[in-house]
């Protein structure tokens, strides 16, 4: 299949937007870790954030795994990342049980095991994270760490997409393109390459000209009626619906 997204990639999750939208009404020590990491006071935040990790807390614990997965204010370290990704994980965090399976994937920090990824990868699923449910699917479309299951993959992929998460939609439309785990289907391919390019923001510029390219692929092979009935599932479409 020429135009597949083969990288895991997501699994990075945005750290300040799910840390804000955690907070209490009443400011403390992890907004004030939030507020210092947004102006890129990094020193200040992880003097904030790492008595709150000591202490137990998952936010913390995971925005600290963030900072040492990508050198933010201290040097890189994917072992310590890991680590407190752990910690997180261990206490339900979907995001830090979506990141600790990237490591796992990747042999980032700890011993690359595949079927360890997809284990926490269907932590975090199960809670409705659809960057877990991106990358769950594609374990289960390629048969890593689980055994290759196209109806699996399609389920995960869909409900990543139904939520707009652009690489599911993009990954859902190249199973439509070519019947694997559904029948073939090229007016649904295009609606979903064709949501996948309106999604993708301005930083993933290469995944967006991916996903237009899918779309015109498959377009060539389409009736104008296919083509206005695919544009018309599009714009009607909306997350969770």
């Amino acid at each position: 299949m020429s135009g597949r997204r083969r990288a895991l990639g997501l699994w990075l999750v945005l750290l300040l937007a799910l840390a804000a939208a955690a907070a209490p009404a009443t400011a403390g020590p992890f907004e004030d870790g939030v507020e210092a990491y947004e102006r890129g006071d990094y020193a200040d935040a992880l003097k904030l954030w790492r008595p709150l990790a000591d202490q137990g807390d998952a936010r913390a614990q995971y925005n600290l795994g963030h900072m040492y997965a990508s050198g933010s204010g201290v040097a890189q370290d994917y072992a310590e990342a890991a680590r407190l990704y752990r910690l997180a994980a261990e206490q339900g965090h979907a995001s830090a049980q979506n990141n600790l399976g990237h490591m796992y994937a990747s042999g980032s920090g700890v011993a690359q095991d595949y079927a360890e990824a997809a284990r926490w990868y269907r932590l975090a699923a199960d809670q409705g994270n659809a960057y877990a449910q991106y990358n769950l699917g594609f374990m289960y479309e390629h048969g890593r760490g689980v055994a290759q299951d196209y109806a699996e993959a399609v389920r995960w992929y869909r409900l990543a997409a139904e939520q707009g998460e652009a690489h599911a939609q993009n990954n859902l439309g190249l199973i439509y393109e070519y019947g694997r785990g559904v029948p073939q289907d090229y007016v649904q391919a295009h609606k979903w390459y064709n949501l996948a390019a309106s999604r993708y923001p301005a930083s993933e510029g290469a995944d967006r000209d991916l996903a237009v390219k899918n779309r015109d692929r498959v377009a060539a092979k389409m009736t104008p009626a296919q083509i206005a009935e695919a544009q018309r599932l599009a714009r009607e479409w909306r997350p969770g619906r």
